[in-house]
Protein backbone atom coordinates (compact mmCIF):
# COMPACT_ATOMS: atom_id res chain seq x y z
CA UNK A 1 0.00 0.00 0.00
CA UNK A 2 1.68 3.55 -0.99
CA UNK A 3 1.53 6.34 1.58
CA UNK A 4 -0.62 8.95 0.51
CA UNK A 5 -0.36 12.19 0.91
CA UNK A 6 -2.24 12.82 3.85
CA UNK A 7 -0.57 10.02 5.70
CA UNK A 8 3.13 11.78 5.39
CA UNK A 9 2.52 14.78 7.69
CA UNK A 10 1.38 12.01 10.75
CA UNK A 11 4.41 10.30 10.32
CA UNK A 12 6.78 12.97 10.10
CA UNK A 13 4.86 14.52 13.12
CA UNK A 14 5.35 10.58 14.91
CA UNK A 15 9.41 10.60 14.23
CA UNK A 16 9.80 14.04 15.49
CA UNK A 17 7.95 13.68 19.09
CA UNK A 18 10.00 10.25 19.33
CA UNK A 19 12.87 12.20 18.83
CA UNK A 20 12.49 15.04 20.47
CA UNK A 21 10.64 13.00 23.96
CA UNK A 22 14.98 11.70 24.30
CA UNK A 23 16.05 15.13 24.48
CA UNK A 24 16.87 17.40 27.20
CA UNK A 25 15.45 20.62 27.81
CA UNK A 26 18.25 22.38 26.19
CA UNK A 27 17.75 20.65 23.08
CA UNK A 28 14.61 21.97 22.59
CA UNK A 29 15.31 24.43 19.99
CA UNK A 30 17.03 21.62 17.94
CA UNK A 31 13.85 19.45 18.11
CA UNK A 32 12.12 22.51 17.06
CA UNK A 33 14.38 23.48 14.28
CA UNK A 34 13.83 19.78 13.12
CA UNK A 35 10.59 19.82 12.95
CA UNK A 36 10.25 23.02 10.56
CA UNK A 37 13.02 21.28 8.44
CA UNK A 38 10.93 18.26 8.25
CA UNK A 39 8.01 19.60 7.42
CA UNK A 40 9.54 21.89 4.92
CA UNK A 41 10.29 18.64 3.41
CA UNK A 42 6.69 17.53 2.31
CA UNK A 43 7.06 20.18 -0.36
CA UNK A 44 10.39 17.49 -2.04
CA UNK A 45 7.88 15.12 -1.70
CA UNK A 46 4.79 15.60 -3.35
CA UNK A 47 4.43 19.48 -4.39
CA UNK A 48 5.85 22.69 -3.28
CA UNK A 49 2.75 23.49 -1.70
CA UNK A 50 3.42 21.70 0.91
CA UNK A 51 6.32 23.60 2.19
CA UNK A 52 5.35 26.34 4.07
CA UNK A 53 2.36 24.52 5.50
CA UNK A 54 4.60 21.60 6.36
CA UNK A 55 7.00 24.29 8.07
CA UNK A 56 4.17 25.48 10.51
CA UNK A 57 3.04 22.17 11.36
CA UNK A 58 6.33 20.86 11.90
CA UNK A 59 7.34 23.44 14.33
CA UNK A 60 4.19 24.30 15.86
CA UNK A 61 3.66 20.60 16.86
CA UNK A 62 7.50 20.83 18.45
CA UNK A 63 6.21 23.49 20.03
CA UNK A 64 3.20 22.06 21.37
CA UNK A 65 5.03 18.80 22.77
CA UNK A 66 7.59 21.92 24.39
CA UNK A 67 4.76 23.65 26.11
CA UNK A 68 2.93 21.31 27.49
CA UNK A 69 6.29 18.89 28.75
CA UNK A 70 7.30 22.08 30.91
CA UNK A 71 10.22 23.80 28.32
CA UNK A 72 8.29 27.16 28.25
CA UNK A 73 11.11 28.69 27.53
CA UNK A 74 11.93 27.25 24.33
CA UNK A 75 8.69 28.16 23.19
CA UNK A 76 10.24 31.41 21.55
CA UNK A 77 12.33 29.93 19.68
CA UNK A 78 10.00 27.18 18.47
CA UNK A 79 7.82 30.56 17.24
CA UNK A 80 10.69 31.46 15.14
CA UNK A 81 10.73 28.82 12.66
CA UNK A 82 7.14 29.35 12.37
CA UNK A 83 6.69 30.86 8.93
CA UNK A 84 3.36 32.56 7.84
CA UNK A 85 1.86 30.50 5.31
CA UNK A 86 -1.51 28.63 4.57
CA UNK A 87 -1.54 25.33 5.01
CA UNK A 88 -2.11 23.56 2.27
CA UNK A 89 -4.58 21.01 3.41
CA UNK A 90 -5.91 19.88 6.86
CA UNK A 91 -2.90 18.77 9.46
CA UNK A 92 -3.42 15.50 11.03
CA UNK A 93 -3.93 15.59 14.71
CA UNK A 94 -1.34 15.12 17.42
CA UNK A 95 -1.43 13.53 20.01
CA UNK A 96 -0.62 15.29 23.41
CA UNK A 97 0.00 13.30 26.70
CA UNK A 98 -1.08 15.34 29.34
CA UNK A 99 0.07 13.97 33.37
CA UNK A 100 -3.91 14.27 34.36
CA UNK A 101 -4.80 11.32 36.75
CA UNK A 102 -7.91 10.33 38.68
CA UNK A 103 -8.45 8.96 41.97
CA UNK A 104 -10.38 5.95 41.76
CA UNK A 105 -14.30 6.51 40.41
CA UNK A 106 -13.75 10.07 40.19
CA UNK A 107 -13.55 12.75 37.95
CA UNK A 108 -12.38 15.47 39.92
CA UNK A 109 -9.80 17.49 38.29
CA UNK A 110 -6.60 17.13 41.49
CA UNK A 111 -4.39 20.13 41.72
CA UNK A 112 -1.32 18.77 41.09
CA UNK A 113 -3.05 17.92 37.45
CA UNK A 114 -3.80 22.07 36.54
CA UNK A 115 0.00 22.48 34.96
CA UNK A 116 -0.33 20.60 32.41
CA UNK A 117 -3.84 21.88 31.55
CA UNK A 118 -2.94 25.34 32.19
CA UNK A 119 -0.27 25.01 29.73
CA UNK A 120 -2.45 23.23 27.01
CA UNK A 121 -5.33 26.85 27.76
CA UNK A 122 -1.58 28.71 27.03
CA UNK A 123 -0.42 27.26 23.85
CA UNK A 124 -3.89 27.07 22.33
CA UNK A 125 -4.53 30.34 23.05
CA UNK A 126 -1.24 31.29 21.27
CA UNK A 127 -2.26 29.78 18.45
CA UNK A 128 -5.79 30.34 18.01
CA UNK A 129 -6.38 28.05 14.41
CA UNK A 130 -5.85 24.84 17.36
CA UNK A 131 -8.73 22.49 18.15
CA UNK A 132 -8.82 20.18 20.32
CA UNK A 133 -10.63 16.54 21.46
CA UNK A 134 -10.29 15.83 25.30
CA UNK A 135 -10.56 11.89 26.11
CA UNK A 136 -11.17 10.49 29.16
CA UNK A 137 -10.46 7.02 30.23
CA UNK A 138 -10.88 4.44 32.97
CA UNK A 139 -9.32 1.25 34.64
CA UNK A 140 -10.95 -1.93 34.05
CA UNK A 141 -12.83 -2.11 37.35
CA UNK A 142 -16.62 -1.84 37.36
CA UNK A 143 -18.92 -2.63 33.92
CA UNK A 144 -18.54 -1.60 30.53
CA UNK A 145 -21.50 0.94 30.58
CA UNK A 146 -20.46 2.96 34.23
CA UNK A 147 -16.54 2.89 32.97
CA UNK A 148 -17.88 4.79 29.90
CA UNK A 149 -19.99 7.00 31.46
CA UNK A 150 -17.30 7.91 33.95
CA UNK A 151 -14.85 8.41 31.08
CA UNK A 152 -16.78 11.24 29.90
CA UNK A 153 -17.28 12.59 33.06
CA UNK A 154 -13.56 12.88 33.15
CA UNK A 155 -12.86 14.50 29.95
CA UNK A 156 -15.52 16.73 30.08
CA UNK A 157 -14.28 17.72 33.56
CA UNK A 158 -11.09 18.93 32.04
CA UNK A 159 -12.73 20.26 29.26
CA UNK A 160 -14.88 22.48 32.11
CA UNK A 161 -11.48 23.59 33.30
CA UNK A 162 -10.12 24.36 29.78
CA UNK A 163 -13.33 26.60 29.04
CA UNK A 164 -14.66 28.08 32.40
CA UNK A 165 -11.06 28.50 34.26
CA UNK A 166 -9.00 29.30 30.99
CA UNK A 167 -11.08 30.97 28.72
CA UNK A 168 -10.98 29.23 25.67
CA UNK A 169 -13.75 29.14 23.25
CA UNK A 170 -16.46 26.03 23.93
CA UNK A 171 -16.34 25.37 20.08
CA UNK A 172 -12.52 24.60 20.04
CA UNK A 173 -12.74 22.13 23.25
CA UNK A 174 -14.52 18.70 22.45
CA UNK A 175 -14.46 15.89 25.25
CA UNK A 176 -15.04 12.34 24.56
CA UNK A 177 -15.09 9.42 26.16
CA UNK A 178 -13.69 5.51 25.88
CA UNK A 179 -14.60 3.49 28.95
CA UNK A 180 -11.72 1.31 29.75
CA UNK A 181 -11.50 0.18 26.03
CA UNK A 182 -7.75 1.99 25.54
CA UNK A 183 -5.41 1.25 28.41
CA UNK A 184 -2.13 2.46 28.69
CA UNK A 185 -0.70 0.11 31.53
CA UNK A 186 -1.50 -3.19 32.88
CA UNK A 187 -4.93 -2.99 34.78
CA UNK A 188 -3.80 -6.24 36.25
CA UNK A 189 -1.91 -4.04 38.81
CA UNK A 190 -2.46 -1.36 41.55
CA UNK A 191 0.08 1.11 39.84
CA UNK A 192 -1.20 0.08 35.80
CA UNK A 193 -4.93 0.46 36.95
CA UNK A 194 -3.99 4.45 38.49
CA UNK A 195 -1.98 5.18 34.87
CA UNK A 196 -5.12 4.34 33.29
CA UNK A 197 -7.28 6.48 34.78
CA UNK A 198 -6.57 9.56 32.74
CA UNK A 199 -7.36 12.10 30.64
CA UNK A 200 -5.11 12.81 27.14
CA UNK A 201 -5.14 15.68 24.73
CA UNK A 202 -5.39 15.65 20.94
CA UNK A 203 -4.74 18.56 19.42
CA UNK A 204 -5.20 19.80 15.56
CA UNK A 205 -5.16 23.12 13.37
CA UNK A 206 -8.23 24.32 11.39
CA UNK A 207 -7.41 24.58 8.02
Amino acid sequence: MSITRKAVPLLLASGLLTGCSGLQKTDWPTCAAVGGVGGAALGAIESSSWAGGGAVLGAGMAAAYCWVHGAEEQVAVVEETVVEETVAEPAEPVRVELDVKFDFDKAAVKEESQGDIKALADFMSQYPQTTTVVEGHTDSVGTDAYNQGLSERRANAVRDVLVNQYGLSPDRVNAAGYGESRPVADNATSDGRAINRRVEAEVEARP
